[in-house]
């Protein structure tokens, strides 16, 4: 079967090269599909996709969502935010003051701020469930973390939580709003900024448009194999964690985090999983979306006449709170109050924030730039903080807003000469 990959949608010219990079990264004769989305100064200049959104080769369309794991934080971080403008809650304040049942177990003190920054040490999943089919599960998971217990006294330390962090975010901003999470995000995303593909937790109506999470098909084992063989992490794993135990790192606390039991039998393409309000790593959205609310953040708030939060509120935000090497990411990740900083290949980025997901997605802003990127894909596995597509098509984007000013000259200097 002919695998679709052609380019659709529309980019200015003087960000070409971000096209460029996009669609070589586009798979040729395998099934995949991305698509992009880029605001500078609240003019949309780039805006394509391509590929297929199934194994069997359905084309990506301009609406088509897509699964994007921990991208759906940043979104969810937002929507606390929204509501800390309107003096609904402070960011200094325990969780508990808002949510009476979280202060169970050595969690009373735990402050709104240090569950933002993955502060809390409540990242541990593997010790949480008995299995990854509880994650679909909302109110049993919010009563789970009611009832845990912080790993670390909290602040003392910084540790990502990369699937607790959903819940206790999204739980928290129900207690304060009183209403569910969907219809939060609806009310203060969706509507306001008029997104047409942003959800926790895919209606019925919009299943249509879901793309399959692509992901590499597993070998069978082989059933001459020994008990050995066939159980274990491999010799190449086993080196890596060497590797990381003699830097200093226990990889043993990135499991906790971010492989519950089970994990290898959760089905993302499910009705049931894309229905399911998982906030740390179930969201689906276009790549339109997305730009679009970090658009209006890296514009101070405000996008195409809608503003979701008050002048000076973003630089609030967005402030480095810690720089340390966590307990489950191996780097700095210098994370702001439900972000994190920016990767690219070169270009500096000391002023963007965002939040990348496994398999490649991610959305961020850089307010000094006036930028706002969107973007999603459905195939390749990479970290949990996006690969080497994102950082490539990050570092395309940079550079060609940092060489409007020049590309302007040489426009103004040809027009000068009796240019066309």
């Amino acid at each position: 079967m002919e695998r679709i990959t052609v380019l659709n949608g529309f980019v200015r010219p003087d960000f070409r090269g971000v096209a460029q990079t996009f669609e070589r990264q586009l798979p040729r004769s395998q099934p995949g599909g991305a698509a992009l989305c880029i605001y500078h100064r609240g003019e949309r200049v780039v805006d394509i996709w391509g590929g297929s959104r199934d194994r069997a080769g359905m084309p990506w369309t301009a609406d088509t969502l897509s699964l994007s794991f921990s991208t759906t934080k940043g979104v969810v971080s937002t929507l606390l935010h929204i509501l800390a403008s309107r003096g609904m809650l402070d960011y200094d304040t325990p969780v508990s003051h808002y949510w009476p049942a979280f202060a169970q177990n050595g969690k009373a003190a735990i402050t709104v701020r240090q569950l933002l920054c993955h502060e809390a040490g409540l990242y541990g999943i593997r010790s949480l469930v008995k299995d990854a089919a509880e994650m679909r599960d909302w109110p049993h998971m919010l009563q789970l973390l009611e009832q845990s217990a912080p790993v670390h006294r909290p602040g003392e330390r910084n540790g990502y939580h990369a699937l607790t962090f959903g819940w206790l975010v999204g739980g928290l901003v129900e207690k304060i709003s009183d209403k569910a999470l969907a219809q939060v995000l609806r009310e203060e995303l969706t509507e306001p900024l008029q997104l047409e593909g942003c959800f926790i937790g895919v209606p019925d109506a919009e299943m249509p448009r879901c793309a399959d999470l692509i992901t590499p098909e597993k070998k069978p084992r082989d059933p001459q194999a020994s008990p050995r063989q066939k159980k274990g992490p491999s010799l190449q794993q086993r080196v890596i964690d060497r590797a990381l135990r003699l830097s200093g790192f226990d990889p043993d606390s990135t499991r906790e985090a971010m492989v519950p039991h089970g994990m290898g039998r959760f089905d993302w393409n499910t009705a049931e999983a894309r229905k399911a309000c998982i906030p740390g790593a179930g969201g689906m959205f276009t790549a339109r979306s997305l730009a679009k609310i970090y658009a209006a953040l890296g514009h101070d708030g405000a996008f195409e006449g809608a503003r979701i939060l008050p002048p000076g509120t973003v630089a609030r935000l967005a402030k480095v709170q810690n720089t340390s090497r966590g307990a489950v990411v191996p780097l700095p990740m210098r994370w702001r109050m439900g972000y994190h900083r920016v990767f690219t290949t070169g270009p500096r980025t000391p002023h963007a924030f965002g939040h990348f997901g496994y398999g490649g997605s991610g959305a961020w802003c850089d307010p000094s730039r006036q930028l706002g990127v969107g973007y999603v894909v459905n195939f390749g596995t990479g970290t949990p903080f996006g690969d080497m597509r994102l950082c490539q098509l990050n570092t395309a984007a940079i550079r060609a807003v940092d060489s409007l000013p020049r590309l302007l000259w040489q426009w103004v200097s040809k027009r000068g000469r009796g240019g066309a």
